[in-house]
C-alpha cells in the first residue's frame, strides 16, 4: 500500500498549530488579567489595647504609612485622608475615613484597573492589604 502526498492535510496541520497557538496566548492573556471582588477594609481597630490615641496619632500613621508605600496622601478634612496611588500607567484612588479607635480603606476610583463596578484587577486588592498591614504596622509602635 503506498501513502500519498496530501498537501491538504499540511494545510490543515498548520492552521490546527496556529490555532491552537492562538488559543494558548489568549488563555495566558486572560488569566494575566485577573479580577477578584474589591476589597474594602471597614472598621479595622486602631488598637488592640487598652491604650487611646489622638486623632492626629492616627492620621500620622496613615500619613506614614501610606507615603511610605508611594501613595499620596491627601487631608480632606479631620477624619478622612485621600490616597491616590500610581503604577506605571494604573491608578488607584481610596478614601480612608478614621477616628480615635478605628480606621477603614474604601474604593473610590481607578484608572486602568478593569474596574467593572464590582471586581477589579487584583493588584488593587494586594495594595490595599500592603496599605492595611503598613498602617497597623505604624499605629504599633505609637
Amino acid at each position: 500500500m503506498k501513502f500519498r502526498h496530501n498537501p491538504n492535510r499540511e494545510g490543515e496541520t498548520v492552521k490546527a498549530k496556529i490555532w491552537f497557538t492562538l488559543v494558548a496566548i489568549l488563555a495566558l492573556v486572560l488569566v494575566g488579567c485577573r479580577t477578584n471582588p474589591v476589597y474594602n477594609v471597614s472598621g479595622a481597630p486602631v488598637s488592640t489595647s487598652t491604650r487611646s490615641y489622638k486623632l492626629n496619632d492616627v492620621r500620622n500613621a496613615i500619613h506614614q504609612a501610606g507615603v511610605s508605600l508611594g501613595w499620596r496622601m491627601k487631608d480632606v478634612r479631620s477624619g478622612l485622608i485621600i490616597g491616590t496611588l500610581y503604577v506605571r500607567d494604573h491608578m488607584a484612588k481610596v478614601e480612608i475615613p478614621y477616628n480615635r479607635h478605628t480606621y477603614s480603606i474604601l474604593y473610590r476610583d481607578s484608572d486602568n484597573l478593569n474596574y467593572d463596578g464590582v471586581n477589579i484587577h487584583s493588584n488593587y486588592n494586594d495594595w490595599i492589604q500592603n496599605l492595611s498591614t503598613a498602617i497597623n504596622a505604624r499605629l504599633s509602635v505609637l
